[in-house]
This record gives C-alpha cells, sequence and structure tokens, in this order.
C-alpha cells in the first residue's frame, strides 16, 4: 500500500470503512432482506388464515425479498442491479427451468429404472398448481441470499474457487434445520446444488438461470412427483413409493439427498463451471489480481 494509499484510507468516512469488510456487507445486505420479511410474515400470519391468500402472500413475500435486495444494492453498492435486469431475464429464466426440470427428471428416471422409485396413483392438477407459490418463494430468497449475497460478496474477496467452496458449504449446513436432515444430506445439497447454482451465476452473472433451476427442480420434484423437498413432504400430481436404502432414494429428505442426484446435478455443475472459464468468468482472489 503506498502512502497516498494509506492516508485515503485513513481518513475515509466509517461507512466506507465499515462496507469495505464483505462480511459486514453480507450481514447489511441479509438484514435488508430479513427485517422486511419477518414483518410481512408476521402480519400475514396474524391476519390470513385462508390457504389461497397464504399462496398469494408467498408471493408478496417474493416480492418483499427483492425489493429488499434491490434496496440494498442500491443504497449501499450504489450500482445498478445487474444481477436481476430484465434484459435477457426471460431467455435465462426458461433455461433454467428446463435444465432444473431436466435434471430431476433424469434423477426420478434412473431411480424408476432400477425399480427404486414407482408411481401409485394421481392426485390432480389442483394440487400441482397449489404448490407453485412456495416453490417461487423458496427459489428467490435461496438465491439471493446464497448467490446474490454470499457467494457473490465472497466471490470478489476470495475469487471464484473459495467464494465456490464456502457458499456450497454455507448452503448445505443451512439445510440441517430441516426436518430429518442430516450431515449426509447436507453434504448432498452442498455437492449437488451448492456447485450447480453458484456455477449458474457464474456462467451467467446472472441470478436467473440460479432461480429458475432451483425453482423447476424443487417443483418438479415435490409439485409433480409429490417427493419430500429438503424434508418437507409434498402433495402434487403424482403419488409414488421409493424403495430401497435411504443412500439412493434420499430417505425422508427427499431425492436431492440420494447418490443418483448428487452424480446428475454434479455432471451439470461441472459443465456450467467449463462455460463460465471459458467465458473468462473466473474472479481472482484480491491477493491475485
Amino acid at each position: 500500500m503506498t502512502d497516498t494509499q494509506a492516508t485515503d484510507q485513513a481518513t475515509a468516512p466509517w461507512s466506507t470503512k465499515f462496507f469495505g469488510f464483505p462480511v459486514a456487507r453480507m450481514v447489511v445486505a441479509i438484514l435488508f432482506i430479513a427485517v422486511p420479511f419477518a414483518l410481512v410474515a408476521w402480519l400475514l400470519n396474524l391476519f390470513v388464515v385462508d390457504k389461497g391468500m397464504r399462496r398469494v402472500g408467498a408471493l408478496l413475500l417474493t416480492a418483499v425479498v427483492a425489493g429488499g435486495y434491490y434496496a440494498y444494492v442500491r443504497l449501499i453498492e450504489r450500482r445498478e442491479v445487474t444481477e436481476l435486469a430484465r434484459a435477457g431475464a426471460a431467455q435465462e429464466l426458461e433455461t433454467g427451468l428446463v435444465l432444473g426440470a431436466s435434471l430431476f427428471c433424469v434423477t426420478i428416471g434412473v431411480l424408476a429404472a432400477v425399480s427404486v422409485y414407482h408411481v401409485t396413483g394421481r392426485n390432480g392438477w389442483a394440487l400441482m398448481f397449489a404448490t407453485v407459490p412456495g416453490f417461487v418463494l423458496g427459489a428467490v430468497l435461496e438465491e439471493i441470499v446464497a448467490r446474490g449475497i454470499i457467494f457473490r460478496i465472497l466471490e470478489q474477496w476470495l475469487g471464484s474457487w473459495i467464494a465456490l467452496a464456502v457458499s456450497a458449504v454455507i448452503f448445505g449446513l443451512l439445510h440441517l434445520f430441516n426436518p430429518g436432515a442430516t450431515l449426509l444430506n447436507a453434504a448432498a445439497i452442498s455437492i449437488e446444488a451448492g456447485i450447480l447454482l453458484a456455477a449458474a451465476f457464474m456462467a451467467t452473472r446472472r441470478l436467473w438461470l440460479c432461480i429458475g433451476v432451483h425453482f423447476a427442480w424443487n417443483f418438479t420434484q415435490g409439485g409433480v412427483f409429490s417427493g419430500a423437498v429438503s424434508g418437507g413432504q409434498q402433495t402434487g400430481l403424482l403419488r409414488g413409493r421409493m424403495v430401497g436404502a435411504n443412500w439412493i432414494t434420499g430417505g425422508a429428505f427427499g431425492v436431492e439427498a440420494s447418490m443418483v442426484a448428487v452424480l446428475v446435478c454434479s455432471a451439470a455443475g461441472i459443465a456450467l463451471l467449463i462455460a463460465a472459464r471459458r467465458k473468462g468468468n473466473i474472479v481472482q482472489p484480491f491477493w491475485a489480481r
């Protein structure tokens, strides 16, 4: 550091010094989302009883999450929210929806081919569509926090590869709070989803592909096949049953804890990482720049 740089740093406003710490920025960004989210969720739980209105409430909370992130980026980082820009969003979202649904269908197809998964009946379209708002909220909330905040800010500091590893571990560990979760479940989420979704962000430098993949996987798993999603049992279009050991079925946590899902999603994640590297989207750590 030169004498001029040292003097500039010493005389910088306290806010500049504070937000110069990546961890501080992550905490503030999460608070921009968590505070209004908690307030609106509390009001919804207090006054809304009807299930249909609760689904509308999930969409309202989705808007709160996106609005909180927009506010943080504009007020604190003072830049355009390029990772959620509308130009090209539809194409990236559509690609993510196709990819996420395809990955789950390949996974469940393999399980059906080896007589692990069996369709036993049908519930109806209404139950399938009823799952959409909750999965939209989950995809937007988790991708903005995990990829838009944690991965992106860590990457600016520690580079792509360390940020990928750290954010994947954090994403997996957060799932330990879900019903019936184990360390093996968390490890599976870290490897398959943590890497796949961060790679999707690296390849596009935007959140739309990540959100599409995340939503489509969960919706296909829970809304179509009525499987548990990260420990939460869902009722969707089809009824089915799993037969086999937890390492291949995923157990009560859901198919995402299956070794088949880990292999399928890891392959897709590696492909996206290769695409990101070819585009020159790998960020070096601060000490190597």
